[in-house]
């Protein structure tokens, strides 16, 4: 019997993968490229958006070769990528500028202008999530007062994935669950909403959001050209994939409501799902799930583990060029070296963004003469863990603590990291089985669009297994109270003084 595979395409905040998985889940081959931000301006974060669609060419060329499977053997296709950002593009699907990233600030006037006048308020029955500087619907206003010709050359408002899957197959879609999460539809009725798009001043641009599909629908087939490019077969299915926090639960078993998830990379991501629309100013986003009649329910932030990629830029570049492929091994070492209870630095991981109600900057506290660079590596290690924390303490407003917590991300490849997820969150931390989580939720939905799985749940079921489970240290739990308050503390007197 000739086995099936699946591919997922993940075009992330830093990375465009590409990673072909059997029907178990199993990854077969991987292969990847940097994507190279563009900031011009303060605040700007863009990226090259063709730059990108060539770089994800390559990847998905590289895994087709380096697998050895016959194409005729990969049944389907589909993409996650990141949330938010704006890519826009003419009648053709040419970009019209720079696609802007997740983490942009630009706009952030028109967010303010909207708090202050009450609109956030008004439109939060509709969207169900709090408004943001790189939401698409304060990017749109941004555009049209300070680039309107491009405005004019913009026919259709995509996605990361979008924009790529519409490379792939020539057809414009928009997936619901990522375009749940923009603002720009109604979140409660699943469909776009003319007064969602009056309160932010875009009616204008209603004819720009392309048709709705979900994440197992066909959005097209990988086109002639596109096959002689990458070795995929003409006519191979591409299903409409998801928003990459969907595609992170899927992979992580999330299909209850028991469970929770923590997504730990440029963004700190924290989960769960059910099967009613939570609506409440306390909470930061309520999307739609890639599970039919389900929502996800997310508390998030950059505030997590790009923190720890500036740092090692800036401290610690020359041990990284030295030591190549161990030095993240060194790292670990470094951090563990240094006992919990041995110091009180404290860092506010804030470096792109802040989780607290006022607009703090990052920065290291009660830093002395004896201290190290190791010392404050390890503090930036458990920042990154308290602002999850920080996260984790409002969903606990409105559901219980799981019993246990799956976590994905490049940070679930360090068990020192993840011990210390367990250690401060009091609860055992899951990793699944895998290294491209996000490209294998994009392969779960790939699966289920032909009809390998009969449904989601037995789709999840055959391709998700857990590889490694953290314990919290009973020990250590009174230690990092103390500095969990600590941090709490520092940020209460830093609000003061705003």
């Amino acid at each position: 019997m000739i086995e099936n595979y699946f591919l997922g395409i993940d075009n992330g905040g830093t990375m465009s993968k590409a990673a072909l998985f059997n029907a178990k889940g199993i990854e077969i081959a991987v292969a990847s490229r940097a994507v190279s931000t563009i900031q011009s301006h303060e605040g700007w974060n863009e990226r090259d958006a063709e730059a990108m669609w060539k770089d994800t060419l390559l990847a998905i060329k590289e895994v087709v070769k380096s697998s050895g499977v016959d194409p005729d053997a990969i049944k389907a296709v589909a993409c996650t990528g990141h949330g938010n950002g704006l890519y826009l593009v003419d009648e053709q699907g040419i970009p019209v500028r720079n696609a802007i990233n997740s983490t942009d600030a630009r706009a952030q006037m028109y967010v303010d202008k909207w708090i202050k006048s009450g609109v956030d308020k008004k439109a939060l029955p509709l969207t169900a999530q709090s408004l943001w500087a790189a939401q698409p619907n304060a990017l749109l206003s941004w555009l049209r007062d300070n680039e309107p010709e491009v405005m004019d050359k913009a026919r259709w408002v995509l996605m990361a994935k979008d924009f790529i899957r519409f490379k792939l197959t020539g057809e414009i879609h928009a997936e619901i669950t990522d375009m749940s999460g923009t603002s720009l539809m109604n979140v409660v009725s699943g469909k776009y909403d003319t007064e969602v798009l009056q309160l932010f001043g875009i009616e204008a641009y209603q004819e720009m959001l392309p048709p709705l599909i979900g994440t197992f629908d066909i959005a097209g087939k990988i086109t002639s050209e596109l096959a002689e490019i990458t070795g995929l077969k003409v006519g191979t299915a591409v299903a409409g994939g998801m928003f990459d926090i969907d595609a992170c639960g899927l992979a992580s078993g999330i299909i209850d409501e028991g469970q929770m998830s923590l997504v730990v990379g440029t963004w700190g991501n924290n989960q769960y799902i059910a099967r009613k629309p939570l609506v409440d100013e306390n909470l930061f986003m309520t999307s739609m799930y890639s599970i039919p009649g389900w929502y996800l329910m997310l508390e998030g932030s950059p505030t997590s583990a790009s923190n720890l990629d500036w740092f090692i830029q800036n401290f610690l570049s020359a041990e990284k060029e030295q030591l190549g492929d161990d030095f993240y091994n060194w790292l670990n070492e470094q951090v563990e070296a240094i006992s919990p209870d041995s110091s009180d630095v404290v860092f506010l991981p804030f470096l792109y963004g802040c989780n607290e109600e006022e607009d703090l900057s990052a920065g290291f506290h009660n830093v002395k003469n004896n201290h190290t660079k190791t010392h404050l590596l390890r503090a930036v290690y458990e920042g990154i863990v308290f602002a999850h924390m920080r996260h984790i303490e409002r969903l606990l407003n409105f559901r219980e603590l799981p019993e246990v917590i799956r976590c994905t991300g490049g940070a679930s490849q360090s068990e020192v990291w993840m011990q210390l997820f367990a250690d401060i969150i009091g609860v055992p931390m899951e990793i699944p089985s895998g290294t491209q989580l996000g490209a294998l939720g994009a392969a779960i939905a790939a699966s289920v669009s032909v009809g390998q799985y009969s449904d989601i749940q037995e789709a999840v079921k055959k391709m998700t297994r857990v590889e490694r489970r953290y314990e919290p240290n009973p020990e250590r739990e009174n230690i990092y109270n103390k500095k969990y308050q600590n941090y709490k503390e520092i940020i209460h007197k830093l609000s003061q003084k705003h």
